[in-house]
């Protein structure tokens, strides 16, 4: 190849991408329109009170006994995990009249999962650590992708306070949000119909979510036989786990049962009094002493959600491969969480992707 393979998104598919190919001897690059690495990964601290620890605002847990390529990478990797805590009784909300109700869920009647000690992070910066120093840059948003009648594949980047800059490329991996390919990204010529129908038809996973952390100074709940985890039909969480570290502090995280529209309308400080009164409601007066509140709402991120992703999802999508056909076969690939079955939505499904992309041009399908 006289040109390196150009991955446009540094999320944890497009970095495994890139580390794949690194370790095949195939030069690439990878470009992140973030100033960061990780994409929908996220892990925070409060930058007044870090003692507290690290919370993942994005993809959280992973299950070992169903997902072999994570757990082989953690292993290979030597990240560092431990079990989600689900010890204790649940609570379900059904009604604003009624206090809350409490279930003794029976043991081993959820799925095992696990988490990683400082956040996940720690995945995104191992997989880094394999790849060589130069191939990311941050702050560079890929605006065009082109292909030449000679088959020259041209890839249109803009850093920040930079001019456009025009990168040969022997292939493109689109590790990013196949909405966002479409709706961000000019291709010319035009991808075929079929295809940019196929783009569009993948819901970004997350996309319409929004996640609230609320943290104390130890999981007090666990103190009166509670789990953490709890089922609300009155919100505004409508789903809340334990997320505590292993050690030390408490916290409790919840997704919002409230469509995107409404939470752009209520603002974030109505939402953290509406959550705080939901989770002293349920655990009580302790559960007001927060010492810190995190908020993420993804539908805000330009470089996650398009509008059509703040609809919320009333079914999981049903997520796989998109077929290249055409002048660009052989040309682009796409890897993300969204292009893998049956593992979409899922970290799993996001490495697997990164693994069927490189796998691709491994058999030769680049020039």
């Amino acid at each position: 190849m006289n040109h390196p393979v150009v991955i446009i998104g540094a999320g944890i598919s497009g970095l495994r991408a890139a580390s794949l190919l690194t370790a095949q001897g195939i030069s690439c690059r990878v470009l992140e329109a973030r100033d960061r690495i990780g994409g929908r990964i996220l892990t925070v601290s409060d930058v007044n009170r870090p003692d507290l620890g690290s919370f993942d605002l994005g993809p959280t847990w992973y299950w070992p006994q169903y997902e072999s390529v994570i757990t082989n990478l953690v292993k290979e990797l030597n990240l560092e995990t431990f079990v989600q805590h689900t010890v204790g009784a649940m609570l379900m909300e059904r009604s604003q009249h009624e206090p809350p109700e409490r279930y003794i869920v029976p043991e081993n009647a959820n799925s095992r999962s696990v988490r990683f000690k400082g956040g996940a992070q720690t995945l995104i910066d191992a997989v880094a650590a394999t790849i060589p120093s130069g191939t990311i840059a941050l702050k560079t948003r890929v605006t065009a992708i082109r292909l030449d009648q000679a088959g020259v594949i041209s890839i249109e980047a803009e850093a920040a306070g930079a001019k456009k800059e025009q990168i040969p490329a022997s292939a493109a991996i689109l590790a990013l949000p196949p909405r966002i390919a479409a709706r961000r990204i000019t291709f010319s010529p035009s991808l075929p119909p079929n295809l940019m129908t196929g783009l569009m038809n993948k819901p970004t996973w997350m996309a319409g979510q929004a996640k609230a952390i609320a943290i104390y100074d130890r999981p007090f709940w666990r103190e009166s036989g509670l789990s953490g985890f709890v089922s609300s039909r009155i919100g505004p969480l409508q789903e809340i786990h334990d997320s505590s570290p292993d050690t030390g502090s408490g916290a409790l995280f919840g997704f919002f049962g409230l469509p995107a529209a409404m939470r752009h309308e209520l603002g974030q400080n109505r939402i953290k009094q509406l959550v705080i009164g939901q989770l002293a409601r349920l655990f009580g007066p302790s559960a007001k002493q927060v010492n810190s509140f995190l908020y993420k709402d993804w539908s805000d991120d330009a470089e996650t959600a398009v509008e059509e992703d703040l609809e919320p999802l009333r079914y999981h999508p049903l997520y796989g491969q998109l077929p290249v056909t055409g002048v660009w076969e052989k040309s682009i690939f796409f890897s993300g969480t969204e292009t893998n079955s049956p593992f979409g939505g899922h970290l799993e499904g996001a490495l697997r992707s990164a693994e069927q992309a490189v796998n691709e041009l491994k058999g030769g399908l680049i020039r």
